[in-house]
């Protein structure tokens, strides 16, 4: 841990040095001194960021930038990775070579951040994670981290998946299923693939393809409109976000065909995470997206928690989880039950101001 002590020493004769030089400045003609205070004394943190490939991304971003703000006491260095791994390591480096108090990193991909973050360790700053894992060596590299899980997301629509191929009386060898994934050796990615192969795996789906979409709209379009060329028969596509799904119906509807729940005659059935951009819980309400497993972007709030309990000399819970929804406008399925736990389906309104968004929490 840095020496937090002889900082805050060094902070305070820095203020007496700047009052006693403005003091003597600011004197008066007639010869009365005008009072002047220091700022209170700002934690310094800064925040590695992967980029703003989503509409999650950005949501992510901005709750981070609201709730580390001037006016909560803080003073936060952003720095945008643009979706490169050498840009956030170069940005971390930066941040301990101007002795921020912490770091928050949202790491692009799992690996290869062992070398960085101990030399953050040993410079004594604490490092929080954000949405996405690391995979180092020693646990003790980073102070905590807090998101979602990832794995269970996957786990709730493949439920759902099953359910409904149950419900319409859909045997497993009709089930054609594409995977347009997310970056591939993110968290995100790595959890939400194995829940739909391990569930293709355990209810003999037919999963036709595993291609990467980097999370945008754009080259999920693309990645689409190949996996149509190539496959006849999809009728399923899971898509690692939003964005994706989005690119996904662009291409679908382009060619010609029709998105919907209704694969039976001949529909293609759209599934999907996050949640945050309001046209996607209002596809869900129209059917062109099936379900979302929601994944919550708004981190802000936690990570002030844990900086808070951190100043206060206290030890938070390594890992922690966020709470999420899932949508779906099939009222058929009210609740799904994963590894022993049942969680409920949320069902999208379309009543003017109703928004089946996160809320900030604590």
């Amino acid at each position: 841990m840095k020496n937090r002590g002889f900082n805050k020493i060094k902070s305070i004769l820095v203020c007496m040095l700047c009052m006693l030089m403005w003091s003597g400045c600011n004197a008066s003609p007639g010869g009365e001194h005008i009072n002047t205070t220091a700022d209170e004394r700002k934690i310094v943190v800064g925040f590695s960021q992967v980029g703003a490939e989503s509409d999650w991304r950005n949501a992510n971003t901005e709750s981070m930038k609201n709730a580390l703000s001037s006016a909560n006491g803080y003073a936060l260095i952003y720095e945008d990775g643009q979706q490169k791994q050498a840009n956030q390591i170069r940005a971390i480096r930066t941040f301990i070579q101007q002795e921020v108090d912490y770091i928050v990193l949202a790491p692009v991909t799992e690996n290869g951040w062992d070398t960085v973050l101990q030399e953050a360790k040993d410079a004594g700053i604490p490092v929080i994670i954000v949405d996405r894992m690391v995979n180092v060596s020693d646990d003790a590299l980073f102070t905590c981290r807090v998101g979602s899980d990832f794995e269970l997301e996957a786990k709730k629509v493949a439920e759902w998946l099953n359910c409904y191929m149950e419900l319409q009386g859909i045997s497993p060898k009709e089930v054609h299923i594409v995977n347009i994934q997310g970056t591939l050796g993110a968290t995100s990615q790595i959890g939400r693939t194995k829940g739909l192969e391990d569930a293709a795996k355990a209810y003999d789906w037919d999963l036709l393809a595993e291609v990467p979409g980097d999370y945008t709209q754009a080259k999920s379009r693309e990645v689409m409109e190949g996996l149509l060329k190539q496959f006849a028969n999809i009728n399923v596509v899971y898509c690692e976000n939003d964005n994706e799904a989005f690119g996904a119906i662009e291409a679908i509807e382009a060619a010609g065909k029709t998105v919907g729940s209704d694969i039976k005659n001949g529909e293609i059935m759209v599934v999907s995470f996050d949640g945050v951009n309001e046209k996607a819980v209002q596809y869900v309400t129209e059917g062109k997206i099936t379900c979302i497993a929601e994944c919550n972007p708004l981190h802000g709030p936690r990570v002030q928690a844990l900086i808070e309990a951190l100043e206060a000399g206290e030890t938070p819970e390594k890992f922690s989880y966020v709470d999420e929804q899932f949508f779906s406008a099939y009222r058929d399925i009210s609740e799904l039950k994963v590894d022993g736990t049942v969680y409920p389906v949320t069902f999208p309104q379309t009543e003017e101001g109703t928004e089946c968004i996160p809320e900030e929490t604590e």
